[in-house]
């Protein structure tokens, strides 16, 4: 059993190993590990928002986050190849990896005159020989037990090629809500057997891996010229429009921006309360431009390394609502999509409200209904006008290696602005 303890008193937790089950999916195991992010390490504009998914060539993903402690940790990474739906493959280290796969994490920096302490780490995710899906693990001293974060990544080779279709005909009445894609396969570049059942197919919203339609089945499958065809024209094969993502900024704590409320800085970390929102779902679309659900780190007080200037802020979010059938959440990229009870809303005197520490900067979010049977955008609202973007992966699993190997990635916008 060890302890680990949040500065500034804000939360003191026993974890014990045995609670520490490896999930292969984007998951912190301790409280204190904060604001992870993994994205293409590139020189543009907007890169930490951008899908952690790089060319088999190229490989230039970077993994951030911060520990909320004032002393640094010895971390190490490794990386676990997985099947097209996540499941852990047959595939042993030396088959996919070039190095020995255990990596010390040494780059880090602590956090100047923050109001919580922490140390912010950075890590370039090691090069791998094949394409597919990969979760890194980051684990403390050597002990692979003593998890701390995983986080999703792929590695694709461009061999499989996509033609897309507009032709939405056929949706019916749930055209004015859903979206779907059509599109068609090539594999002419590869030699494929049996490709209905060794070619899969993934197709995910606004980079969610919760929601994200697996193994989805061709309509046509034309062997004599190498293609299979993809029409959704069923409601299990759409996804639901949702709404523009609400948003809220505090890049600066000295001029609050859009949708914050007020501010109290009576004790440190300051607690951020943002307007009180309503329910979007009976009321007509309106369109503003939003970052999918995605954040960004800024500090605009400090102007220069805002990843380790800026501070850490208890955010105040509440829904003003009757009561609603399940379990309603507040979600982003912030928390990787999770549905925890750190991010469950509780009701009281009608308002759903919830408190979590985040780090100063722009934030995207939403407010989730968990229901059997009812509709998860219910708050929200679906409309066939929202702006989301859409991932295909191409899996192909082939003889040898007896692997999910991805073979194609395409970035498909609907409705841009």
């Amino acid at each position: 059993m060890k302890v680990y303890l949040i500065l500034g008193g804000l939360l003191a937790i026993n974890l014990a190993y045995s609670q520490k089950n490896l999930v292969l999916q984007d998951k912190t195991y301790e409280p204190q590990i904060k604001t992870v992010r993994l994205y293409p390490n590139q020189p543009t504009e907007g890169n930490t928002i951008l899908p952690a998914v790089t060319r088999v060539d190229v490989q230039n993903l970077m993994l951030e986050f911060d520990d909320l402690q004032e002393e640094r940790n010895n971390y190490y990474a490794r990386v676990i190849h997985c099947n097209f739906d996540w499941s852990k493959s047959t595939l042993m280290d030396l088959d996919y990896m070039r190095d020995y796969n255990e990596f010390p994490i040494n780059d880090y920096s602590f956090s100047i005159n923050t109001h919580v302490p922490y140390v912010h780490y950075r890590f370039a995710i090691p090069t791998v020989k094949l394409p597919g899906n990969y979760v890194l693990i980051v684990y403390r001293d050597g002990n692979k037990q003593d998890l701390v974060l995983s986080w999703r990544f792929a590695v694709n080779d461009s061999r499989i090629a996509l033609t897309q279709d507009s032709d939405l005909s056929g949706l019916g009445n749930i055209r004015s809500t859903n979206q779907a894609l059509n599109f068609v396969l090539s594999y002419r570049g590869i030699e494929v057997i049996n490709p209905a059942g060794s070619i899969h197919v993934v197709v995910r919203q606004n980079q969610r891996w919760d929601n994200a339609k697996y193994d989805v089945q061709p309509s046509f499958l034309r062997e004599d010229v190498s293609e299979l065809e993809y029409r959704f024209f069923d409601m299990d094969k759409t996804f639901s429009g949702g709404n523009e993502f609400r948003f809220v900024d505090f890049r600066s704590l000295n001029y609050p921006g859009q949708n914050t409320y007020k501010l109290d800085r009576s004790h440190k970390p300051f607690d951020l309360v943002v307007a009180l929102d309503a329910p979007r779902g009976s009321q007509a679309y309106s369109q503003y431009p939003d970052m999918n659900g995605n954040f960004t780190i800024d500090n605009q007080d400090i102007r220069s390394e805002p990843w380790i200037s800026s501070n850490y802020v208890y955010v105040n979010f509440g829904l003003q609502s009757p009561p609603i059938k399940g379990d309603v959440y507040v979600v982003g990229a912030f928390n990787g999509w999770q549905r925890t009870s750190e991010n469950k809303l509780a009701y009281d005197q009608g308002i759903y409200a919830q408190r979590i520490l985040l780090k100063q900067g722009f934030y995207n979010y939403q407010y989730w209904v968990d229901a059997k049977g009812a509709d998860a955008n219910q708050v929200e609202g679906n409309y066939f006008q929202t702006e989301n973007l859409y991932e295909v992966f191409v899996y192909y699993r082939p003889f040898q290696p007896n692997a999910d190997l991805l073979l194609g990635y395409f970035v498909i916008p609907v409705n841009p602005r």
